[in-house]
């Protein structure tokens, strides 16, 4: 049998593990800072608690999960009967009933409504854990890959919005990653967009179609939308839209002058306004990240009701590394009314991509060892032991290489394995009670004492 994994996942080796420690690391940092705590929640949930969460093109990507016992013969006429409903466009609870989780957001949302009274509100939470979707796998897109989010519920107070930019603009700077830029929008500006071209009906059609703008270019949107039945003159004014350049504050007023007749769009850009101002204020990182208005952003989900966000990157050719927003009463779902929130997810596989792309990842994450102590002398290992327990228990990485084999050899291995220095004990080091150090980037060697060397390590 050839070993092989399904098609849009990945193994991770110690380099990249290293590696998407590191990004996860550098973010958990910042939401500990800002106050959020963590939770975990299962790998798989109710059928019935992430269907019709998503929008039509969402639920088409969940993976379900099928119901145990089906290739028991008792359940043959069961199996057969679900599997006609599928065939037939259905979700038959027949054949599942549980389904990977799809993003972290709605899993959330569920716990929350069900340990509410052991919460205090405002919650603050992150999470980091793998999702999953039936998508067509791609550069940048996998079936199975880590999302990493924050939110807030409880609260809607819009300073939490203006905080969570912030910690994109922190992470980002932490990580040196350039050209950000941090996209926002209002999905209530959406909705006044619908009222004034008189299609508050065909709100999600507009929105589906408008996520797509930066994919597939107006052309194709303006075709899509007469697929719905929008008619010339609705096209034209959503065409208008989509139109406005300039500054922030510029954009701002051209969109109150275009909506002008909807109460629900002025409210949007309100808010618009308020969370700059908070931000302008709470923004304390020096990074080159910039925030920008932008009424093409939609966010095709059909849980967002305010504030929403996406972030991206122009250093490298990826789609968006980020993003979120607020919704409103999402725990209602789960029979939790009137509990706001707001959040954001990070993408950590792309983030991946492009911090390898541009050579990002620091060098010390080659390797967790210090120092490789060879093994060419009999007599010195005793010696070598108690220099390894030493250099251990001072916290310093060190391993020894077990295995009675040739110098060239071993020094082959600490070279594949990226560790910095090599300790040498022949009987001349023995005697003197001594150990080489050599230092494998420069070639360098010196002969140390054991303080000497926790001293180098140390420090390295």
């Amino acid at each position: 049998m050839k070993p092989t994994i399904p098609q849009g996942t990945r193994d991770f080796g110690p380099a990249e593990v290293r590696r998407r420690q590191y990004i996860l690391a550098s973010i958990k940092k910042v939401f500990e800072i800002y106050g959020f705590q963590p939770i975990e929640t299962p790998s798989m949930e109710q059928l019935e608690t992430l269907m019709g969460k998503y929008g039509e093109e969402g639920d088409r990507l969940i993976f379900k999960i099928l119901n145990n016992g089906l290739n028991d013969p008792k359940n043959q006429e069961k199996a057969r009967k679900g599997f006609e409903q599928v065939l037939e466009g259905k979700n038959s609870t027949l054949l599942t009933e549980r389904a990977l989780r799809y993003d972290l957001t709605i899993p959330f949302a569920r716990f929350v409504a069900m340990n509410q009274h052991q919460l205090s509100f405002p919650f603050k939470r992150y999470q980091m854990q793998p999702v999953w979707r039936a998508d067509r796998p791609q550069r940048g897109r996998y079936r199975e890959f880590w999302q990493c989010d924050a939110d807030v519920v409880g609260s809607t107070a819009l300073l939490h919005e203006a905080e969570l930019i912030c910690i994109y603009q922190q992470a980002f700077a932490q990580l040196q990653l350039p050209e950000i830029t941090i996209k926002i929008n209002n999905r209530k500006i959406l909705t006044g967009l619908a009222e004034c071209c008189e299609a508050s009906e065909r709100l999600m059609d507009i929105t589906v179609a408008i996520d797509k703008l930066d994919k597939i270019g107006w052309e194709k949107v303006a075709a899509e939308l007469a697929n719905k039945g929008l008619q010339k003159n609705q096209i034209d004014f959503i065409q208008t839209y989509l139109g406005f350049e300039g500054q922030n504050e510029s954009k701002l007023q051209q969109m109150e002058q275009l909506l002008a007749k909807s109460e629900t769009a002025q409210t949007g850009i309100a808010e618009l306004r308020s969370i700059l101002n908070y931000h302008q204020q709470l923004n304390s990182t020096s990074a080159e990240s910039r925030v920008e208005v932008d009424f093409t952003l939609a966010r095709g989900l059909n849980y967002y009701t305010g504030f929403i966000t996406e972030v991206s990157t122009t250093a490298v050719k990826m789609g968006s590394i980020g993003g979120g927003g607020r919704y409103d009463d999402l725990t209602g779902l789960f029979g939790l009314k009137n509990m706001s929130g707001v959040g954001i997810s990070f993408g950590i596989d792309r983030i991946y991509d492009v911090l390898e792309e541009l050579n990002l990842f620091p060098s010390s994450l080659k390797s967790s060892t210090k120092i490789l102590l060879v093994n060419i002398e009999p007599l010195a290992e005793q010696q070598l032991y108690r220099y390894l327990n030493r250099l251990r228990a001072e916290g310093i990485a060190a391993e020894f290489y077990a295995d009675a084999a040739k110098f060239d050899k071993q020094m082959k291995y600490a070279d594949k394995r990226n560790i910095p220095y090599v300790g040498i004990m022949g009987s001349e080091e023995l005697n003197e009670q001594l150990i080489n150090v050599k230092n494998m980037e420069s070639g360098t060697q010196q002969k140390m004492s054991l303080e000497e060397v926790i001293a180098l390590l140390g420090n390295a």
